[in-house]
């Protein structure tokens, strides 16, 4: 179904050429972050390739290009989320409820550095460390006093953890069975994408197989037993906000998501059965159009992938569900309330894009974790686009605009163009050990930040209008040095009173699983049960996979 008469291209073409033979000469280049070219205009001379009901199609339909639901927000807005997550359980649990009664949601945990890289708070390496950038969970305890008077069967929560996603993922069932609610019942998402790690986060802790094989125990074992729950979200953010170009982060996002995909069928398990409840999560950048542009493709990029590599024939299955957030290395701490112009513009591409759910960093990140009043501003940024602006009131409004359209076909060439480098290498595991999408990510940084240095790229406040007398008047957030005293006291109240021959008993149980290559999350489970600690656990996975030393790379 071609959108456009031939003969009408060719007058509009004939068209442009004289209004360009008028136009002022002296217009500079312009490219996006991609280093793609930006023309001055765009007229369907640009698109006259487009097949409406392939390349388009209407909300709900394949490819899936204008979107997954067919009322989109006029049928429900996306959720709204806060990554939230500092000191102790305790603290944590107050600042939940307080964005509970602001209007959020859906929860959102942040963990801290040790959690996060799966060392107890009495590890010597976590001195220093514990709850500071987010809250620290070491047994099941922290996790029941985390969720305390929060029923899990009327909130979903994502959880932002990937190797340790096994035990944390253990105590939130855990948690949900001491509420008396089913594992039915619970909804939310654990990140768990561990290839991301190698490639930008670098929270790794195990060698690339066993990191992925892991990722697949979680998702056999939710297909089976926890159904509302998207077992992993496909993480674009992290390799965006190390460096990445909008192209690179799709195309080595869906680059992890097809290595998941790969194996969990490898594993047995029909595509039509897991897919479904896959997810992925991607970065709103400052270029506006293109990040619009980036979701749109991505979603039908990944239709495409599902049914032509994969065989899905479920709908649903080829679903783009989607998770954004702003972006964390776009806020400055120079003029930081600027910041919150720079959040309403990427959240708003965040929803112009599509997306199922969205958090919004607050304007103070750039300094410190956000104050309540940063958090609170941040929210109501999203109310404020859902209930006020009245961009929801139809779906994909930009659909149709020949720039968007033109930006959606080409960031999808530019981003296969990555992806069939990778496939070529042989998947992306082989491409990581090769080193390549983290010499591409770093390159990708530099050029940016010369960028920057030669004011080819204006950053507001920092490289251009500059406040030289700038009094900063920012309420500091800080977290108690007294935490890390009071989480040592609990750490060591629940092993000094727990059974320690059933934790002992657990824990051997769950190294012979792993030697034995069997789906570890029931052995977990059994763990988190008898207070087993986070530590104790990855330990036992240390003890049979190893640890992964990343060579140093130059480009």
């Amino acid at each position: 179904m071609k959108m456009f008469d031939s003969s009408v291209i060719e007058q509009i073409k004939k068209k442009k050429q004289e209004w360009q033979e008028d136009s002022p000469k002296n217009v500079y280049e312009q490219t996006n972050s991609s280093s793609i070219p930006i023309k001055l205009i765009y007229t369907p001379a640009d698109i006259n390739h487009l097949d409406y009901e392939q390349d388009l199609g209407f909300p709900g339909k394949y490819p899936f290009t204008r979107g997954i639901h067919k009322t989109m927000y006029r049928g429900r807005p996306w959720t709204m989320r806060q990554f939230s997550g500092f000191g102790t359980a305790e603290q944590t649990n107050q600042r939940y409820k307080y964005l509970l009664s602001e209007g959020e949601t859906g929860l959102s945990v942040a963990f801290d550095f040790p959690t996060l890289k799966g060392y107890d708070s009495d590890d010597p390496i976590s001195l220093g460390e514990v709850g500071v950038c987010g809250v620290a969970i070491d047994t099941l305890q922290d996790m029941e006093l985390l969720f305390e008077d929060i029923p899990l069967d009327k909130v979903t929560t994502s959880m932002t953890i990937n190797a340790p996603t096994p035990i944390l993922f253990s105590m939130y069932l855990a948690v949900a069975e001491g509420q008396g609610i089913s594992w039915d019942q619970v909804g939310g998402t654990v990140q768990n994408d561990a290839l991301k790690e190698f490639i930008a986060q670098k929270s790794f802790i195990f060698p690339p197989e066993p990191s992925v094989k892991l990722v697949i125990d979680v998702i056999e074992f939710c297909t089976k037993s926890v159904p509302r729950w998207n077992p992993v979200s496909i993480s674009g953010y992290h390799i965006r906000e190390a460096g990445a170009t909008a192209t690179q982060e799709l195309a080595f996002t869906l680059s992890d998501g097809l290595t998941y995909v790969s194996k969990t069928i490898e594993r047995g398990l029909d595509v039509d059965v897991f897919a479904p409840r896959l997810s992925l999560f991607f970065c709103a950048h400052n270029d506006f159009f293109e990040e619009v542009a980036k979701f749109r493709a991505a979603r039908r990029m990944w239709a495409r992938f599902m049914k032509e590599r994969f065989g899905a024939k479920n709908d649903r299955s080829m679903w783009m569900r989607f998770h954004t957030q702003t972006s964390g290395v776009a806020l400055t701490a120079q003029q930081p309330e600027n910041n919150i112009v720079r959040v309403t513009l990427q959240a708003l591409s965040a929803v112009l894009g599509g997306t199922q759910s969205l958090h919004t960093n607050s304007f103070d990140e750039a300094w410190q974790l956000p104050s309540e009043k940063a958090v609170t501003i941040a929210l109501r940024t999203q109310q404020i686009i859902a209930n006020e602006s009245n961009v929801t009131a139809t779906v994909d409004p930009l659909a149709g605009s020949y720039y968007i359209e033109w930006l959606t076909d080409k960031i999808e060439e530019e981003a296969m163009k990555y992806i069939d480098r990778i496939d070529n290498m042989g998947g992306m595991i082989e491409a990581i050990k090769k080193g390549y999408p983290q010499r591409e990510i770093a390159n990708s940084a530099y050029e940016f930040q010369k960028e920057v240095d030669n004011k080819k790229q204006i950053i507001v406040g920092i490289n251009q209008f500059k406040d030289e007398h700038e009094e900063l008047e920012i309420p500091r957030f800080r977290v108690d040095p007294e935490v890390e005293k009071a989480q040592l006291k609990r750490l060591k109240r629940i092993k000094e009173n727990r059974n320690q021959e059933k934790v002992l008993r657990y824990l051997n149980e769950l190294k012979n699983a792993t030697e034995r290559d069997e789906n570890i999350i029931p052995y977990v489970v059994n763990c988190v049960k008898a207070y087993a600690t986070l530590g104790e656990i990855i330990s036992i996975l240390k003890e049979v996979y190893g640890v992964w030393r990343e060579e140093r790379l130059f480009a």
